[in-house]
């Protein structure tokens, strides 16, 4: 889709505003997709070019990637797409526990009927939801992702401190990315809907410790998955070399 650069302020504000803010969302959702390849570099022009906007709001939104760690920034030398590493998850997946745990724990003292029905509804609607999609059995469904992402998001919404709740969604954001990982064909089989039913049960029934356990699980599982998806591919890779260096 192609966006025409008429009428843009100068001051940052109206159309051209809007503009970036289409750009940033657009090159963020095909980042957290994977759909553009880690470690590759992005050229103001390259993404002029593919998202059809000007160089204006294209700096503006991949200024605000960078802001969020989506995108690494060399001096002089402009932005790249920062990679996925083991290293990288380990830190990831124990500094989200560490967040949400206290997170639930706090939802869970403030917990009200509202509150309790808006979990039951967001179990349910996930309940119906295909995890994978149906068109690539090895990728995740995107409606499945944003329900996903919504029922996380309601149980720690009681926690009475928007600023947890904003750092507990941007390390969702970087989860999301190693996520996809655990949907290929080789990774094991799992109940997920299982796992999200337990910790909204122990939740509900103000069992904090329970819904803790439940919830670190839940997110170890996963990065155990990814961990085991790093390892193959470097076998892989260490066993490509062998046998290139044997044909030498």
């Amino acid at each position: 889709m192609t966006y025409g650069s008429a009428n843009l302020n100068d001051d940052g504000t109206g159309p051209k505003s809007t503009l970036a803010s289409v750009v940033y969302q657009q090159l963020r959702n095909d980042l957290l997709a994977g759909v553009l390849e880690a470690e590759s570099k992005l050229r103001v022009e390259w993404v002029v070019a593919k998202y059809g906007a000007g160089a204006s709001p294209v700096r503006e939104a991949l200024n605000r990637l960078a802001s969020e760690g989506l995108l690494g920034r060399h001096d002089q030398r402009g932005f790249f797409i920062m990679p996925v590493s083991a290293e990288e998850l380990e830190e990831l997946t124990r500094t989200r526990c560490w967040l949400e745990e206290r997170a639930l724990r706090e939802s869970i003292t403030y917990r009200t009927a509202e509150w309790e029905e808006q979990v039951v509804l967001a179990l349910h609607r996930l309940g119906r939801a295909s995890r994978v999609s149906l068109d690539n059995l090895s990728s995740l469904n995107a409606d499945w992702e944003k329900l996903h992402r919504t029922f996380h998001r309601v149980l720690i919404s009681a926690c009475r401190s928007q600023y947890l709740i904003g750092f507990c969604e941007q390390l969702s954001d970087q989860a999301y990315r190693y996520r996809q990982m655990s949907t290929d064909s080789q990774s094991p089989q799992r109940d997920d809907l299982s796992e999200h039913r337990l910790i909204a049960e122990r939740a509900m029934d103000g069992d904090a410790d329970g819904a803790v356990e439940a919830l670190l699980n839940h997110y170890s599982l996963t990065a155990a998955i990814c961990m085991e998806r790093f390892k193959r591919n470097e076998d892989l890779e260490t066993g490509a070399g062998k046998a290139e260096r044997a044909r030498r």
